[in-house]
């Protein structure tokens, strides 16, 4: 079977200088025709989100100036019925502890977070999602833009914008975010993810033709193994954790750790394998790291796939005891033969993300958008296979 690949399909539409990053004033990018609606407008002392509880309607939010320092205690709750977004829970933090926003992008089946230190609301963002559909081509960001609402609402100042690897279900939103926190609060927080990063760059950027210059340095900083950071008076734990792809990270701030795609909840198990660098062997490896952690730490994931009537809401996070007991690929009775033996079988049978292929080619620049052409449009590749001779 040979595989030809085309240029031909626009990824974004309008004028957007005013709402993505890296589009120059008076170049237009494409979306199969449609149009971006703009229906949100930021400036440097409010910000108006549009999110439902029951039906839609505008939750307005005043940026504190930075320098205040306020708690947040209270809890914050964005419902959307169509899948936009939901915010789960807000912890009530210590000065020990961080505060922690969970939210669901619905359509991907995505947690995002932002943890913050609520002694200097100093703050990460984990995994930002940016809005695409698939069938019209359109980019948009109401997602990136509700975590900017949590964000001016609390008054966090965001010093970094992690990834725990290349995705390749969903578009990251890590570059717009940049982008909009540079302009709000005059500091550039830098996109990060693990040095295992070049590998998976190099590889998808052959297989795509992507210009080494579109995704070399695209992110600002490279993890070492066990490298440390500081959010605050917050410290940061960077986790190898191989197996899903080779370059994932998880993210360790006190009793939590942001997995990312290495184990999901007990009753779905673990993330699969069968992409370029990824090993069954090394995800049962990494799961086991995770579940020798003690037994009260909350291991939050990357994704959720709630089953109704089993359980039909997604949930952030389980403690390393509940994996341990019930996590149904790696519990303490799975075996690792056990394991690799499902795991693989379970892999061949998987069909590719439905977002693989713009994901891959906006992830591993760190979701900056491709450039534009002459006539100013944005293209993806899309490979197609070929089930007779080519000619």
């Amino acid at each position: 079977m040979k595989t030809l690949r085309f240029y031909n399909k626009p990824l974004l539409s309008t004028p957007l200088s005013n709402r993505l990053p890296h589009c120059v004033p008076k170049h237009r990018a494409i979306i199969h025709n449609h149009r971006l609606l703009h229906q949100r407008n930021l400036s440097k002392s409010s910000f108006t989100a549009h999110c439902s509880i029951g039906k839609t309607k505008p939750i307005t939010s005043t940026i504190r100036n930075m320098s205040v320092v306020a708690t947040p205690t209270d809890q914050f709750f964005l419902f959307s019925k169509s899948g936009e977004q939901v915010i789960h829970n807000s912890m009530t933090a210590t000065s020990h502890e961080p505060a922690i926003h969970s939210c669901f992008e619905e359509k991907t089946g995505t947690w995002q977070y932002i943890v913050a230190d609520p002694s200097t609301n100093k703050a990460i963002i984990i995994d930002a999602v940016l809005d695409y559909d698939a069938n019209s081509r359109t980019v948009s960001t109401s997602t990136a833009d509700n975590l900017l609402a949590i964000i001016f609402r609390q008054g966090y100042q965001v010093e970094r914008i992690l990834e725990t690897h290349a995705h390749a279900d969903h578009l990251t939103a890590a570059s717009y975010l940049q982008s909009r926190l540079l302009q709000i609060q005059g500091i550039r927080p830098p996109i990060c993810i693990g040095k295992r990063i070049h590998q998976v760059q190099q590889l998808f950027a052959a297989k795509y033709g992507i210009p080494t210059d579109e995704y070399e340095n695209a992110f600002d900083h490279l993890f070492e193994d066990d490298e440390s950071f500081a959010v605050g008076q917050l410290t940061v734990n960077v986790m190898h954790l191989p197996g899903h792809t080779p370059d994932h990270l998880g993210y360790q701030i006190s009793k939590n750790v942001f997995c990312g795609d290495s184990i999901f909840h007990a009753d779905i198990g673990t993330a699969r394998c069968d992409f370029p660098g990824g090993s069954a062997k090394d995800l049962y490896t990494s799961a086991k790291k995770l579940l020798s952690l003690p037994e009260d730490f909350k291991i939050w994931t990357g994704h959720d796939y709630p089953a109704c009537p089993a359980r039909c809401e997604a949930v952030p996070w389980m403690t390393v005891g509940d994996h341990r007991e019930r996590n149904k690929h790696v519990s303490i009775d799975v075996a690792e033969e056990d394991f690799l033996t499902l795991r693989r079988k379970r892999d061949a049978g998987l069909a590719a993300p439905k977002l693989l292929d713009p994901s891959l080619q906006v992830n591993i620049r760190a979701g900056r958008l491709p450039r534009p052409t002459p006539g100013g449009e944005r293209l993806v590749s899309l490979p197609i296979q070929m089930l007779c001779d080519a000619w």
